[in-house]
């Protein structure tokens, strides 16, 4: 389908977490909420509207310790802006010309380490432009992908990699459901009995790991990790032991968050660990470590003399580092084997890893979360791993945050009609349904780009307006 887009409206809220979670360096504890609006008009005149959401978190897409908060925050929404203003100067054109259009004129001119900063906004744009696509055709995300309506092209990206074998290595059917993979923060408590009475949330949902898993049956758990060998050994032991009390039958990935300056100190903290012998039962629990190095240092070979040891434990996989199309590949001639799939980092261009992986027999995808809140940013996510088929997925926002509390009432109201499969009521609020360890995705087949319930975008604050205040 040929499309133009006509109007690109962003809008803006604060959310606060419920419990703070840090991740490296970093403690999340209150950030923005961005919602886009786009108007498309198809080639028979017809408009159509999709819709699309992101935090605007700081510190991960720049990890800058010069620059406060509110100027990170800052940066995705004016990256929002700037992409918006790209879509719209495309014209004519499929979905996916239109998105490598706005890619190449706003992510490759700008340098490595603020990619990410400009690819949100392109991811942002990209993904409610899909949205309002499907809607106008009357399909999913999933069938869209497959009929080729949004004219997917990857060869033009990645010369040896085509949309049939893309297409070929997709599930026939969409997944039903995906398992949660439960993030376990830097500053999460185990037990209910290790929180100080002044660091009790009383809101009825769970905040000690051994609440969630009761609460939800959890068996996959994301561990944090890069507090130094010091706190790294002990802390993994006892999350062994741990783990084995609560859900004997776990598994477990490792999240570095950029925190090691060397590959040599991870591999001294797995070798530490295994020489417990509950922490060389975890690492036999082990499916791959994520962004251990700092970006910039991930495609420094000097950085990797110890990677056979770290392999010997887990492949890694690059997260923050996968700052633009061609980083993949790179990362995989390394020695890396896995890379992360993140709506914020763009829904072409988890297609196009795709292709990459099914290039490479040994590489794959893993579903990682930037804190997708419903219902738009959570749902468009898990549409795109629906896709993609994978097997399980970091969940976090559900924990970190409140339910569905930081959507007006009626959007609530909507998602609890709409998408019942997914969310439940908890006295005059909602929040997310996760039975037996896994998230139902029947809903979000539908048409459109993973939600059938109502946005009110017109309830929100323009992004304009919150960028005016100081």
């Amino acid at each position: 389908m040929r499309i133009r887009v006509q109007r690109v409206e962003l809008f803006a809220t604060e959310c606060r977490t419920r419990i703070p979670f840090r991740f490296g360096a970093f403690t999340l504890e209150e950030t923005p909420y961005c919602t886009a609006r786009v108007t498309v008009e198809c080639a028979d005149g017809t408009p159509s509207v999709g819709h699309s959401a992101d935090l605007l978190i700081p510190k991960w897409f720049d990890k800058n310790p010069e620059t406060t908060l509110r100027a990170d925050s800052e940066a995705l929404a004016r990256s929002a802006v700037a992409a918006g203003q790209a879509f719209v100067a495309c014209g004519d054109s499929t979905v996916f010309e239109a998105w490598w259009e706005a890619y190449r004129s706003c992510v490759q001119p700008v340098g490595v380490a603020t990619r990410l900063v400009a690819g949100f906004g392109v991811s942002l744009i990209e993904r409610a432009v899909i949205d309002a696509t499907c809607r106008a055709a009357g399909l999913s995300f999933f069938d869209a992908v497959k009929s080729d309506l949004l004219g997917f092209r990857p060869e033009e990206v990645l010369s040896d990699v085509s949309r049939e074998s893309v297409i070929n290595s997709l599930p026939e059917q969409p997944s039903g459901s995906v398992h949660v993979r439960h993030t376990v923060g830097l500053l999460d408590f185990l037990r209910v009995s290790d929180i100080p009475d002044d660091r009790r949330v009383a809101d009825g949902l769970p905040q000690a790991l051994e609440e969630d898993i009761d609460r939800y049956g959890l068996t996959i758990f994301k561990v944090k990790i890069g507090g130094g060998q010091e706190v790294d050994v002990p802390r993994l032991i006892e999350l062994a032991k741990f783990f084995e009390s609560k859900a004997p039958d776990y598994s477990v990935t490792l999240d570095g968050n950029e925190q090691y300056q060397h590959l040599d100190e991870l591999a001294d903290v797995l070798d530490a660990v295994k020489a417990d012998s509950a922490g060389a039962r975890l690492l036999e629990r082990l499916r791959y470590i994520e962004q251990p190095l700092h970006r910039s240092a991930t495609f420094d070979a000097n950085r990797h003399s110890s990677l056979a040891r770290v392999n010997a434990h887990a492949p890694l996989i690059i997260d923050e580092a996968d700052h633009g199309v061609d980083a993949f590949p790179d990362a995989f001639e390394l020695g890396y084997r896995g890379v992360s799939v993140k709506n914020c980092k763009g829904v072409f261009r988890a297609l196009i890893n795709r292709g990459y992986c099914v290039t490479q027999q040994s590489a794959f995808q893993s579903a990682e979360d930037l804190t997708n809140l419903p219902v738009l940013a959570l749902q468009q996510d898990l549409a795109t791993i629906q896709l993609l088929g994978l097997p399980h997925a970091e969940r976090n926002g559900h924990h970190y945050f409140r339910g569905l509390a930081h959507l007006p009432a009626a959007e609530m109201e909507s998602a609890l009609t709409h998408h019942s499969d997914l969310y439940h009521r908890t006295g005059e609020q909602a929040q997310l349904r996760i039975d037996h360890g896994a998230l139902n995705l029947a809903s979000i087949h539908a048409p459109g780009y993973g939600y059938s319930s109502s946005i009110d975008t017109d309830s929100r604050p323009t992004l304009d307006d919150w960028l005016e205040r100081s």
